[in-house]
């Protein structure tokens, strides 16, 4: 989250996802999300987490997936992330980058049970 960021405190972010205050709750002890806490242990939440949450109401609303699966497809989805430089060949060093885009495939393998 950088300085700038514009942060939903739970009930707004809620209200703006036409949700429930308590969802936003599950999903993080779910750990489908991640808000930052204030000092007060308040959540807090930023535009890319107010995203996270849209595109997570949609795979369970409009797409008809559990939990479960919104959980392993996020997850693929973030292992998929971390590969594009390596694929691309932005990162330094072609060993390097080969080494760390086979454990990221090993990871995916073993994350799917494949």
């Amino acid at each position: 989250m950088t300085q700038g960021d514009e942060l939903f405190f739970i009930s707004m972010a809620a209200r703006e996802l036409g949700m429930h205050p308590q969802t936003l709750r599950k999903y993080e002890r779910l750990g489908l999300i991640r808000p930052t806490r204030t000092i007060g242990s308040v959540r807090v939440y930023s535009r890319s987490e107010i995203n996270r949450l849209r595109l997570i109401k949609q795979m369970v609303d409009e797409a008809g997936i559990n939990l479960a699966g919104v959980q392993r497809l996020l997850d693929v989805a973030e292992i998929v992330q971390r590969m594009r430089p390596l694929v691309l060949g932005q990162a330094a060093g072609r060993n390097v980058a080969r080494r760390r885009l086979a454990r990221e495939l090993d990871h995916l393998v073993e994350m799917l049970g494949l």
